[in-house]
């Protein structure tokens, strides 16, 4: 068989995987075989990271505000979608602890600001 008797161009062997792997999602999909999760209750709403901000640094920072706002919920920060006020996730660090939104006062009043008696 010479060279230019291949049975199969490249081409046509990239289409019918590419096929092959779009009709396993459909066939999937329509057998029930994968499984959408409606729990939300471990889902993580978004990845967050801290900028550093120290007097007369600029950092950049995109114009464009995000669809989340920030709430305190039971003494930690929650972050909560603009679309759906009820979908919230409390803020935590890499140990799974969560970020308080409010440090109680731990220091007993000092003599100046104690009152006279």
């Amino acid at each position: 068989m010479s060279e230019k008797e291949a049975r199969f161009t490249v081409r046509s062997l990239i289409a019918t995987a590419i096929g092959t792997a779009i009709a396993t999602v459909v066939v999937l999909e329509v057998s029930g075989r994968i499984d959408h999760s409606n729990n939300k209750d471990n889902v993580p709403v978004g990845e967050f990271q801290a900028i550093h901000v120290t007097p007369g640094d600029d950092f950049r920072m995109s114009p464009k505000s995000s669809e989340l706002h920030a709430v305190c919920e039971q003494g930690y920060l929650a972050i909560a979608a603009d679309v759906d006020p009820d979908f919230r996730g409390i803020v935590v660090d890499y140990k799974n602890r969560g970020v308080r939104c409010h440090r109680a006062s731990t220091q007993e009043p000092s003599e100046d600001t104690a009152g006279d008696e």
